[in-house]
């Protein structure tokens, strides 16, 4: 399992209700969050998956998102 950090413009409580089931999906529930509170709105994901799968999640749910540099 690996962590992965994106920047995203999921950036309120319905936001993130529209994204759950997707991100449920690929990565199982309660193995990622959004900070809200941060203007980057991180989205912080614990997975094995391929870091594509998430992309497209997040996308398919109709929000944006890229990948954070460490």
């Amino acid at each position: 399992m690996s962590e992965l950090k994106f920047k995203t413009n999921i950036n309120c409580d319905s936001c993130i209700k529209s994204v759950k089931p997707f991100l449920d999906e690929v990565v199982g529930e309660n193995n990622w969050k959004v900070d809200t509170s941060d203007e980057k709105k991180i989205l912080t994901v614990t997975t094995s998956e391929d870091e594509e799968d998430v992309v497209e999640a997040v996308t398919d749910a109709g929000f944006k998102i890229r990948k954070l540099e460490n």
